[in-house]
């Protein structure tokens, strides 16, 4: 008779419920085990810590998630998520002025993260395959170095505590993942680590929109600018589910936004434009402010470690976890679920195939890493080290790309499709957008207005305050 075989998923976040999802097809049984309690099945959680802030689930991230768990962006929209095309549905100041709003290329899902969590883990745990035990805490590994075959746990209701096996372990616990003391403790070599922060810190407050625009409205940015060489500030305004707007303000290590109410509404007024400033003039506060400095970039390279044990894999921001600014968080989650159903299509669970799978989870983070380490280090207070001769000119390379897309559509297109992860670097060789860097394009007015479509202004009179 064949033995039954189980996976142990580590964390109900995003990354992990979609790990679950791709292994319902290769083992018998899936445990996801919590940290926190869910009883009440919450949006908002303590292992979330920045589900209270402005998110986007960008076109190449919806689309693995759609591939993983089929149906699901549309369920979300359905729900009360937000498609908004890109960039036409954005009203965007760049550090190179307004950027026009060019016709669709790509698009992303907008709405509160906790939403998002909620709906992919109720659709995952309606699999009769995966069960889930909440408020369980991981205190380590059962195995040695070689071979990881269960996980131990302690209740963090009871106080009780036990060890699970499992075929497989899936490490899916974010940014505040014990792997390192885990695996040090079975024996393992430390993997190499490395942290970038350039002190981003966030203020968020959720607003009800004005009845005009509880539907069909765009997403408005300020975004930050690396290049003055002082400290940064953006602001930008999300639309979410109920007919709300989630206002985040975030500013760089000197900059960093208030959480009072008064602090708040000057510190929307001091960025590059007050255009999100205005807009919250017009809307109405629904609830506290919320602050966060989980914004750290930091990479452990666990594929390069020499021996890696069989049975255990690191998916999701326990990984590689971005500076949220860039938007890669959720969109490099679901790629790593699609990069885990490639490896265990071709290999199974068979000797060998955790190693190879933790090669391509690295190499789905590498292109994220890149553009969101490469910029930090541009800001004050960041220590410049390992900013190559190459990653300087992949900068100076898109300052003027950003600079080009402003008012060039062919350029603009592929920026999206580079920014929305559904596109490669291949898209800039066009000869009309290669011509365009060499030749530069005129930039907007310093002073011109927002770029808010007649049909907009029409449609929403707030939109004249300011």
């Amino acid at each position: 008779m064949q033995r039954s075989t189980r996976a142990v998923v580590l964390g109900c976040g995003l990354a992990g419920m979609l790990a679950a999802k791709v292994l319902t097809k290769y083992v018998d049984r899936v445990t996801v085990l919590e940290r926190d309690a869910l009883g009440e099945d919450p949006v908002a959680r303590a292992g979330l810590p920045q589900h209270r802030h402005a998110h986007f689930l960008l076109a190449g991230g919806a689309r693995a998630l759609d591939s993983v768990l089929p149906g699901t962006i549309r369920s979300l929209i359905d729900a009360g998520a937000h498609r908004l095309g890109f960039p036409n549905d954005f009203v965007t100041f760049t550090p190179a002025g307004w950027q026009q709003r060019f016709p669709e290329r790509q698009f992303a899902i907008t709405c509160s993260r906790g939403f998002v969590d909620r709906h992919v883990r109720r659709r995952v745990l309606d699999e009769p395959r995966v069960d889930l035990l909440d408020a369980t805490e991981v205190t380590g590994l059962i195995g040695d170095a070689t071979r990881v075959t269960g996980v131990l746990v302690r209740n963090r209701q009871s106080g009780a505590t036990g060890g699970v096996r499992a075929d497989l372990v899936v490490d899916a616990t974010g940014r505040g993942s014990g792997a390192l003391d885990w695996l040090a403790a079975l024996g393992a070599p430390a993997p190499a680590e490395k942290v970038i922060d350039c002190g981003l810190m966030y203020s968020s407050r959720i607003f009800t929109a004005p009845a005009s625009a509880r539907a069909g409205f765009p997403a408005v940015t300020v975004a930050l600018d690396p290049w003055s060489g002082e400290p940064s500030r953006s602001t930008v305004l999300v639309p979410i589910e109920g007919g709300r707007w989630l206002i985040t303000l975030a500013g760089t290590r000197g900059a960093e936004p208030p959480a009072d109410e008064a602090g708040f509404a000057r510190f929307a007024r001091s960025v590059a434009d007050p255009v999100v400033a205005d807009l919250m003039d017009a809307a109405e506060p629904h609830g506290p402010i919320y602050r966060s400095r989980s914004t750290v970039n930091r990479r452990r390279y666990y594929e390069r470690m020499p021996v890696w044990p069989e049975g255990f894999l690191v998916v999701g921001d326990a990984l590689g976890a971005f500076n949220p600014a860039y938007a890669h968080g959720m969109s490099i989650a679901a790629k790593g679920a699609l990069a885990l159903r490639s490896t265990l299509d071709r290999h199974g669970l068979r000797p060998g195939a955790c190693r190879r799978a933790q090669r391509l989870l690295a190499r789905t983070v590498r292109p994220a890493w890149a553009a969101a380490t490469d910029q930090d280090r541009l800001y004050p207070g960041v220590s410049a080290d390992g900013l190559t001769r190459i990653a300087l000119l992949r900068l100076r390379m898109s300052r003027r790309l950003m600079a080009t897309a402003v008012s060039h559509e062919p350029t603009a297109q592929a920026v999206a499709d580079i920014f929305a992860l559904s596109g490669s670097v291949a898209g800039l060789a066009k000869p009309e957008v290669l011509w365009a860097l060499v030749r530069g394009c005129p930039r907007p007015e310093p002073d011109s207005a927002p770029p808010f479509t007649p049909e907009e202004l029409s449609a929403h009179p707030f939109l004249g305050v300011g």
